[in-house]
This record gives structure tokens, C-alpha cells and sequence, in this order.
């Protein structure tokens, strides 16, 4: 983050407890349009918890969100038409096609007239132009993966908020999902992404924040992050 550059997303102070269980302990972030944060760190880390808060999924224990300047709340219509949200690869319609299930996504998000353009440009874009008539079942996982990133793209989106979508990509499709990626922060959006890789948060990523515990315990520009945690 530079001080120029206002925030889309802010944290501030979040901290997510499940009874006892402090799942995520008080962090403060913020993402600028045109920039991205990479959550780097071992499942049951507080990643995919501080992404569901981010999104406005969940409540935190402590702290405030704010989107656009403004708390972000469930209920938060505007959020939810500039939000897109990509994670779990399960989470499709089985018994749409792939070109149905992006049409349904980007009608049911305004898209009308455009709606098959962009659906064209998304299929060529995530590899699936040869797909679109199948079911998603029929995919392999990898497939399956960029349908979930399909999905993003025939959709408005000012925050991009990625829960591992590295998964299931051979290393060839990872830098392909790098390149996507980085070409989605040239054109404006704003990106938080939980990862694995390190290649792939090296590629993309504006600052790492590394996570352990629900704790931070390393923070920066990509190679000083990954290079000294403390």
C-alpha cells in the first residue's frame, strides 16, 4: 500500500473466535484497486477465515470492515454486485452445462444483452472454449477450477477475493492463472488471495501477509516476506 492510494478493502483490527477458539487473531490489511495481497500460510492458518470476513461472509469478533469507504455488512447490496468470490470447485450447478452455468451467472448479475459475449470471452479466456457444452462433472479437476474463475469474469467485479485457486492446476495452468491474474489488476480490480504457492503470490502479489496460528507472524513486498518471516 502507498499513501496515495485509498484503500477499496480495510481491515482493521479483525479478529474471528468460535467459542474459545481464536481462529484469527487481530490483523489490519487494506487493498487498492489495481493491487493485490496474497495470504500465504498452512490450512487451519486463519486464511480462508479472514477471506470469508473480507468478503463480508462472516462477522468478525472484533474489528470493522470497510468496503468503498463504508462498513461492509452481509446484507450489503452494493458490495455483493463488486464482490466476486471464487473457492470451492464443487460449487457449481451439476445439472447445467458450463456455458448455462456462466450465462445464469452473468444474467443473474445484470449482464443481459452481454451476457453471451462475455460468456464467450470467459470460456476462450479460461481454456474451456471446447467445453461449453459439457457438464461439470465431465471436467477434470483442473477444468473444473477455471470454471470457478469463469464464473468471476462474466460478472462485475471491482474485489476479487480468491480462496486457492491454484488448486488443482498443473504448473503449466498456474502461470496461466498468473498471467490472468496479473492481467485482472492492470485492468483495475482489486485482488486478496489465499495461496500455497509461493511462486504464484511472487507473480501476482503487491504485499504478502503470512499466517501461522491465526497469527501474523511476516508481512511485505513478496521477497522480504517469504524471505525473512519473523
Amino acid at each position: 500500500m502507498t499513501a496515495d492510494v485509498a484503500p477499496l478493502l480495510m481491515l482493521a483490527g479483525v479478529s474471528r473466535s468460535y467459542g474459545e477458539l481464536e481462529a484469527l487473531k487481530p490483523v489490519d490489511l487494506g487493498v487498492a484497486m489495481g493491487q493485490c495481497v496474497a495470504l500465504l500460510g498452512v490450512n487451519g492458518s486463519g486464511k480462508s477465515t479472514l477471506l470469508r470476513i473480507a468478503a463480508g461472509r462472516d462477522t468478525p469478533t472484533t474489528g470493522q470492515v470497510r468496503y468503498g469507504g463504508a462498513p461492509l455488512h452481509e446484507d450489503d447490496l452494493v458490495a455483493r454486485t463488486e464482490i466476486a468470490v471464487a473457492g470451492d470447485a464443487s460449487s457449481t450447478y451439476p445439472d447445467l452445462t458450463v456455458r448455462e452455468h456462466l450465462m445464469l451467472v452473468a444474467v443473474a448479475h445484470g449482464g443481459g444483452q452481454l451476457a453471451p459475449s462475455l460468456v464467450d470471452g470467459a470460456l476462450e479466456e479460461c481454456r474451456l472454449a471446447d467445453h461449453g457444452d459439457a457438464l461439470p462433472g465431465s471436467l477434470s479437476s483442473g477444468q473444473r477450477q477455471a470454471l470457478q474463475l469463469a464464473a468471476v469474469l462474466v460478472r462485475p467485479r471491482r474485489l476479487l477475493i480468491l480462496d486457492e485457486p491454484e488448486q488443482r492446476l498443473d504448473p503449466g495452468a498456474r502461470q496461466w492463472l498468473a498471467d490472468l491474474l496479473v492481467a485482472q489488476k492492470a485492468a483495475g480490480a482489486a485482488l486478496l488471495l489465499a495461496t500455497h504457492h509461493l511462486e504464484l503470490a511472487e507473480a501476482v502479489a503487491d504485499e504478502v501477509i503470512v499466517l501461522d496460528d491465526g497469527q501474523v507472524i511476516a508481512r511485505g513486498a513478496p521477497r522480504e516476506a517469504l524471505g525473512s518471516p519473523r
